[in-house]
C-alpha cells in the first residue's frame, strides 16, 4: 500500500492517490489529469474510484475529466445529487481496492453530503482518515456554505458538524493519521496548522473545536469570527455538481497567441479583462493600461476567485515567455475557464508596437520615510485586520484587499495617499485596480511593510497576532 499527498499550494489543498495490488484511488483530484495519470502509468495501476468528500467551494476538482479519461467510476457520499452519473454511497458502505478497503462516514456539517473516508489496511486495521473539510488540522470546516441549498442557519450546521465529529470521528483511535483537504491559507476554516498531516490523537488534544465542554460551545466556538465567503464559492460547486468544459478544451482555447493588434482588438470587442500574471516588480516597470496585476508568483488562485469573483468573466493574458499554460491552469483550477488568448511575445511586445503604456509610481521604503517626514500624509495598509492589528504605521488606514470594490469609492480621486501591503504583492494588485477604475493619485511602496519596518516611521507597538478567519492571506 502506498499513500500520497499531492498538495497544492497556491490552492492550500489536498488530494490524494493511494495504491493497493495493482489498483489505486484518487481522492479530490484537482482539474488537470495528466499528473494523476502519469502516476497510474508509472505505477502500472489501474484506477478504480475517484472519491470525493463534497461539493467543493474553492476550486474545481477534476473528477469528471479523470473519470472520463480513466473510466473509474465517481463517489461521493449519502445525500450527494449530482447532475452526472456517479456512485452514491450509503453510510459506511465499504469499497475495496486492492489488499484494502474504504469505509464511507457521512459526516454533515461543511456542507450536507460531507463525507470522510476512512482507510483500513490489509489486516483489517483502521489506518488513514481522509476527512475532507470536516476535519482540518487544529479546525474544522466552516458551517455556512451550505445555507442557501439547504435552507439552514450556519448554526444548525454547525450542530451537524458536531454530531459527525464527536460521533463519528472521535471515536477512532488516537493513532489514526489524518489526511484534510486543505491546511493552512485555505478560506474553509480559520484556524489551520502549517502541517498537512497529523494524528488523530493529537488533533483530539489539540485542536479547539475538539475540545469543547458540550454542543452549544462547539457551535460558538466555530461560527465565531465567520466572515462571508468569497464570491466565487457557489460558482465553483455548481461546476463541481453540474459538470464543465474539459479541461483540454479550456487549455486549447485559452493558448491562443494574440499579437498585439489582435490582442487589443479581442480586449475591446469581447469587454474581456486584461490580467498580467508578471511579477509586481515587473509590472510597477510598465503595462499595459487598465491592466490588473495579479502574480502567478504569490496566491493567484484564490486572489483571482476574490477580486474577479465572475468565473463567467472573459480574460486575456499578459505573461512571462513560457508562462501561459502555468496561468490557464491555475485559472482553471477556480473555474475561470474563459481564457481567450495570451499577448505573444509579452509586454515587450506590446511596447514594442508603440501602443500606449502605463506604470505605477512606486518608491523604496525609504523614499518614503524621506517624503513623510514631518508632514501630515494619507497611508492606506491593505494587509488583513489581524496583520493590521499586530503592527502597523501610526495614523495608517486599514482598508484589506478582499474588499477592495467596497471601499474604492471612498477614496478621494483628489487627495494623494500612499500604499502599501506587506512585501508589495497585495498593494500592486491594489494599484493596478485603482488605476483601472481612473484613481491615479497615489504612490505604492516597495517592499510593503517588511520594508518599512527597517525604517524609522513611527508604527505602533507590536501585538501577536490572533488568529482569525483567513478570508484571503
Amino acid at each position: 500500500m502506498k499513500i500520497e499527498q499531492i498538495y497544492t499550494g497556491c490552492l492550500a489543498q489536498g488530494a490524494y492517490y493511494i495504491i493497493s495490488d495493482g489498483e489505486a484511488i484518487i481522492i479530490d483530484p484537482l482539474r488537470e489529469t495528466k499528473p494523476y495519470l502519469d502516476r497510474l502509468e508509472k505505477d502500472k495501476v489501474t484506477l478504480k474510484y475517484i472519491f470525493e468528500t463534497h461539493f467543493h467551494a474553492d476550486f474545481v476538482s477534476g473528477h469528471l475529466d479523470l473519470s472520463q479519461k480513466t473510466g473509474a467510476p465517481i463517489v461521493y457520499g449519502p445525500t450527494a445529487i449530482p447532475e452526472f452519473e456517479a456512485i452514491i454511497a450509503e453510510d459506511n458502505q465499504v469499497f475495496e481496492i486492492g489488499k484494502i478497503k474504504i469505509k464511507v462516514l457521512h459526516t454533515p456539517g461543511h456542507t450536507l453530503e460531507s463525507s470522510s473516508f476512512l482507510l483500513m489496511d490489509e489486516h483489517g486495521k483502521e489506518t488513514a482518515l481522509f476527512s475532507g473539510d470536516t476535519l482540518f488540522l487544529g479546525d474544522v470546516g466552516r458551517p455556512d456554505l451550505a445555507q442557501k441549498a439547504a435552507d439552514m442557519t450556519q448554526e444548525q450546521l454547525a450542530g451537524l458538524l458536531y454530531d459527525s465529529l464527536y460521533q463519528k470521528i472521535m471515536p477512532l483511535n488516537d493513532d489514526i493519521i489524518v489526511y484534510p483537504a486543505h491546511g493552512a491559507g485555505s478560506a474553509c476554516g480559520k484556524n489551520m496548522q502549517k502541517e498537512t498531516v497529523d494524528t488523530l490523537g493529537n488533533q483530539k488534544r489539540t485542536n479547539y473545536a475538539l475540545n469543547q465542554k458540550d454542543k452549544e460551545s462547539f457551535i460558538k466556538a466555530v461560527t465565531d469570527g465567520l466572515l462571508p465567503p468569497p464570491a466565487y464559492f457557489g460558482m465553483n460547486v455548481a461546476m463541481n455538481k453540474k459538470g464543465y468544459e474539459s479541461f483540454d478544451e479550456v487549455l486549447s482555447h485559452g493558448s491562443k497567441a494574440l499579437s498585439p493588434d489582435e490582442f487589443e482588438e479581442t480586449a475591446e470587442l469581447s469587454g474581456a479583462l486584461i490580467l498580467d500574471v508578471r511579477s509586481n516588480n515587473e509590472f510597477a516597470k510598465g503595462f499595459i493600461s487598465q491592466s490588473v496585476n495579479i502574480g502567478l508568483d504569490g496566491d493567484f488562485a484564490p486572489w483571482i476567485g476574490a477580486l474577479i469573483a465572475d468565473v463567467q468573466q472573459p480574460i486575456v493574458l499578459v505573461t512571462n515567455e513560457n508562462e501561459e499554460e502555468e496561468a490557464i491552469t491555475r485559472l482553471s483550477r477556480v473555474g475561470f475557464d474563459h481564457v481567450l488568448g495570451f499577448l505573444q511575445g509579452g509586454f515587450e511586445a506590446w511596447k514594442d508596437s508603440g501602443k500606449e503604456v502605463d506604470s505605477i509610481h512606486r518608491i523604496s521604503a525609504k523614499q518614503f520615510e524621506d517624503e513623510i517626514k514631518d508632514k501630515a500624509v494619507k497611508v492606506i495598509d491593505v494587509r488583513k485586520e489581524s496583520e493590521y492589528n499586530a503592527e502597523h504605521i501610526d495614523e495608517a488606514y486599514n482598508k484589506p484587499l478582499a474588499y477592495i470594490n467596497e471601499w474604492i469609492s471612498q477614496i478621494n480621486p483628489e487627495e494623494h495617499f500612499y500604499l502599501h501591503c506587506a512585501g508589495g504583492y497585495r498593494s500592486m494588485m491594489a494599484g493596478s485596480i485603482l488605476q483601472a477604475r481612473g484613481y491615479r493619485n497615489f504612490t505604492e511602496i516597495e517592499g510593503g511593510f517588511n520594508a518599512i519596518a527597517q525604517t524609522d516611521i513611527p508604527k505602533s507597538d507590536f501585538v501577536c497576532q490572533t488568529k482569525v478567519f483567513p478570508y484571503i492571506s
